[in-house]
């Protein structure tokens, strides 16, 4: 689940909004993006020491990432891209238990895709889009993973990939009657706790959101546009009614 989202904020507004450094200029960002898939350039928030001033406390920065966390140990960049980790188990699989102790992130979105499965029982059931946004127009903060990774045979003249996945959990509320897994949305008051790179992370921040963050999010029926990654623009996270589009349901 969540491997489509949009963000559509410059990264200069989203640094002031958030108080972090954007260390973004020059990379291969597209924003703004209606439909972010896996293996693109995304925008993340990270918290680090500065080089010069180690012992200053970390400070938090925007930095591109690939979306789809690539294993230090991975040898290429084949391979399908691990874009999604659920939040119960990434302290255990080898993929994600580095990550988890101090290469914590926040990934924005102003909202996510899902595909609702209409008719299960339908010899042929169908897909109905969904995008689901806060209802208040606000932005996410989406607990997230990252990795810094080099090919085998590089220098360390090579600059690095930086990659990094979405956690997922249970669905909270409402949200079930679309999938049961989404996005580990965090509140703002947990931010710094979660982007903490000095500790370890504290359980209680990879369980599932509480019901009121959940009830604060509007899922949005939309374009079956949103189901080609070309398709870009506005136009795919405004609500088009079951129906109103031919051809809309895509088949299972």
């Amino acid at each position: 689940m969540c491997g489509r989202y949009a963000v559509t904020t410059d990264p200069a507004l989203l640094a002031g909004e958030i108080d972090a450094v954007d260390e973004t200029a020059g990379t291969e960002l597209d924003v703004p993006g209606y439909n972010v898939a896996p293996t693109t350039t995304i925008v993340t928030v990270v918290a680090r020491h500065s080089r010069e001033q180690p012992d200053d406390a970390p400070t938090r920065r925007l930095r591109a990432m690939r979306w789809g966390l690539l294993p230090h140990w991975q040898k290429t960049l084949s391979g399908p891209p691990l874009f999604n980790a659920r939040a119960e188990s990434v302290a255990e699989k080898p993929a994600f238990r580095t990550a988890i102790k101090n290469k914590r992130c926040l990934i924005p979105m102003d909202g996510w895709y899902e595909w609702q499965v209409l008719d299960p029982d339908a010899t042929k059931p169908r897909k109905q889009p969904m995008y689901l946004t806060p209802q208040d127009g606000t932005r996410m903060y989406i607990a997230g993973l990252w990795s810094v990774w080099r090919p085998a045979d590089a220098g360390l003249d090579v600059p690095p990939v930086l990659s990094a996945t979405v956690l997922t959990t249970d669905s909270v509320g409402p949200l079930r009657e679309v999938h049961d897994r989404m996005p580990l949305v965090l509140t703002p008051d947990l931010f710094d706790q979660w982007l903490d790179p000095d500790g370890p992370v504290d359980p209680a921040l990879l369980l599932p959101p509480a019901l009121d963050v959940a009830e604060r999010i509007e899922i949005r029926p939309v374009s079956a546009l949103v189901n080609t990654v070309k398709n870009d623009g506005p136009a795919l996270i405004e609500r088009v009614e079951p129906g109103d589009e031919p051809g809309q349901l895509s088949l299972l």
